[in-house]
């Protein structure tokens, strides 16, 4: 890990300067849009267009920096996301501040992928992981510290959009003094959605509703916040205790998902969560208890991401994981842009509780479709899955790919449980269809799933 500090530590400096300006403007925009008078369903639009623009971001981010070098792609994008900071004090409008927030998204995507490249190329296969564990840390360090820089001035006046602004330019210096030979850049095509699907329904249906949840924490707590009456402080602290739990979380999950059924786990979880939830829309409870509901939704939610790549990958082949991962961050951007929309619409009818309302309901339905899948496919031992790799929603197909392949080597591997054949049979029974050459079978039953034993 020093060597790892020796060799990144002016970009990990940089990416917590960043993390620092992108935290505080999430919870600002949403105590500052209730100032304004903006409603609920209109600081949602607001919202979810941060995740519009993250998403197209990701997807035109790799063809510039082909076209005009890294240095020049992460300079632009940063002036930007600056530039854009100090502008929602100008312009009050919330029309004004969707379109701010799809230039930030994409700005703040095209950073990450910038940066993750960069880290990826000054790590060696040994040391990568730790890397890559470093950074996803550094940028939950910054997001929980962010919130306690909003006790440095008045949501009302523009202070609290200065200083993000500052932070994200002064997050300039120590990257690009010390970056050095741009690297290489590649980047994946996703994995079709049909080849997607047909390895894993349960990742796919799993990582949109995920987004969904993770864009309402991410992008409607601090409205939450402001309709719930609470102090500035307040919703300081509960927007930092949900990414608290996030972190916290995080690999005592890992290390059960490795040594378990992920299905049993995932059900579990969401299980909880959603108990937990439910709890605030019953019955009123203090803030205390609110900050306690709101470690339980972060500390679900994000591992939720990293556990729902690594069940797909148990069902790939190593070559297929990098496009996996590309497929599988397009389906959770998908949930993502609708999950403030549709948060906002629950609360713009119920008021505040609608917050865990919506959040629990998702927690519900996937706890409810993995059950399902439970039925439609046997669990693999644990000796023939892939290892979890702690990850970011926020995180690029870069960092996802270097993750995962950092896993890899350094957990069990993934072979092939039983050859083409049985592959092919696993891909039959996760679609729900019958395996051709069975047929002929005067006791097979079309209605049993394939892979499970005939029940007497």
């Amino acid at each position: 890990m020093f060597e790892v500090l020796r060799n990144s530590w002016a970009l990990l400096l940089g990416v917590m300067l960043f993390m620092l300006g992108n935290g505080m403007q999430g919870t600002l925009l949403g105590i500052r849009g209730g100032i304004e008078g903006f409603s609920t369903l209109q600081m949602s639009v607001v919202m979810s267009a941060y995740f519009a623009g993250f998403l197209f971001g990701s997807r035109m981010t790799p063809e510039l920096i082909r076209r005009v070098g890294h240095v020049r792609v992460f300079a632009a994008l940063g002036s930007l996301i600056s530039a854009v900071l100090v502008m929602y004090a100008v312009a009050p409008d919330w029309i004004a501040w969707t379109l701010m927030r799809v230039v930030i998204g994409f700005s703040f995507s095209g950073v990450y992928i910038t940066a993750e490249s960069w880290l990826n190329n000054a790590s060696t296969n040994e040391n990568r992981g730790q890397a890559l564990s470093a950074y996803m840390i550094v940028q939950m360090i910054g997001i929980i510290a962010a919130q306690g820089l909003m006790a440095f001035g008045d949501p009302s006046g523009f202070i609290l959009f200065v200083i993000p602004s500052v932070l994200v330019s002064l997050a300039f210096t120590p990257i690009l003094l010390s970056a050095g030979q741009a690297p290489a850049f590649e980047s994946t095509k996703p994995l079709s959605f049909r080849r997607l699907y047909e390895a894993s329904p349960l990742g796919c249906v799993g990582m949109f509703l995920v987004g969904g949840i993770f864009a309402a924490l991410w992008g409607m707590a601090s409205v939450f916040g402001t309709q719930a009456g609470m102090t500035v402080p307040q919703i300081s602290l509960f927007i930092a205790a949900i990414y608290l739990g996030g972190l916290v979380l995080q690999y005592p999950i890992g290390w059960a998902s490795d040594r378990m059924d992920r299905r049993k786990l995932i059900v579990a979880m969401t299980l909880v969560a959603a108990a937990v939830m439910i709890v605030p829309v019953l019955v009123d409870v203090p803030f205390s208890v609110l900050l306690v509901v709101a470690m339980v939704a972060g500390g679900v939610s994000n591992p939720l991401y990293s556990l729902l790549v690594a069940y797909t990958n148990d069902f790939l082949d190593n070559s297929d994981m990098a496009a996996a991962s590309a497929g599988l961050l397009f389906i959770n951007g998908l949930g993502a842009i609708g999950g403030p929309l549709l948060t906002g619409w629950i609360m713009a009818q119920m008021g505040p509780s609608g917050f865990f309302l919506y959040i629990a309901a998702l927690m519900l339905l996937l706890a409810a479709y993995a059950g399902y899948r439970m039925t439609r496919r046997p669990a693999l031992a644990s000796d023939q899955t892939g290892a979890f790799a702690a990850l970011s929603p926020t995180a690029s197909s870069l960092a996802v790919e270097a993750a995962l392949g950092a896993a890899q080597e350094g957990g069990p591997q993934n072979p092939d449980p039983g050859g083409e054949a049985e592959a092919a049979a696993e891909i039959a029974a996760e679609s729900g269809a019958p395996e051709p050459d069975l047929t002929s079978d005067p006791g097979f039953d079309p209605e049993r799933p394939t892979g499970e034993p005939e029940r007497g």
